[in-house]
């Protein structure tokens, strides 16, 4: 397995996984219009441009010559010391294998040698993966609500994981 960058030419393949993955990992918690919204919103290729255009990056997980999943994450999010992960899914088949973790700690290296202090995303409250953080070492820091438009909310909880610096110097 490796963890790339993707560019802009591999978008369509986010945008595929994308449409692959929401429905398992949404269908039991958002409706399926709310589903098929958001992928349009978020995973269309212009959104996708615009986002790498944006300062997030987007990367990809390969294993045996398939892509098996993605994340995105964006460096100084809001002007702070802070790492954002914007997305960060894995193929139903895939997971429980700890791609979730390899590439979570893959984000939290790049935000450490970037000198950020912590690393926050959004999660639904009812999504499951909110465990999966929660064992990663992240801890809810604050409750959400944001109106997405079409009649559509999304009510999460962002969660936060501070960075911790270790000293080079020796005495």
């Amino acid at each position: 397995m490796k963890i790339v960058v993707a560019t802009k030419e591999q978008l369509p393949i986010v945008r595929d996984l994308a449409f692959k993955i929401w429905p398992d990992a949404y269908g039991t918690i958002i409706s399926s219009g709310q589903i098929a919204y958001m992928l349009e919103m978020m995973y269309s290729i212009v959104s996708l441009e615009k986002q790498l255009q944006s300062n997030k990056i987007f990367l990809l997980v390969e294993e045996e010559n398939h892509f098996i999943g993605f994340a995105s994450y964006e460096l100084n999010f809001d002007n702070s010391n802070t790492t954002r992960i914007h997305k960060l899914y894995v193929l139903s088949e895939n997971q429980r294998k700890g791609i979730g973790k390899q590439l979570i700690d893959y984000i939290l290296e790049i935000g450490k040698t970037n000198h950020n202090t912590a690393v926050n995303l959004t999660v639904n409250k009812n999504n499951p993966a909110k465990d999966f953080y929660l064992k990663s070492g992240f801890e809810i820091a604050e409750e959400v609500v944001f109106d997405i438009g079409n009649g559509y909310i999304m009510d999460d909880y962002i969660m936060e994981k501070k960075l911790y610096f270790t000293s080079d110097f020796s005495f």
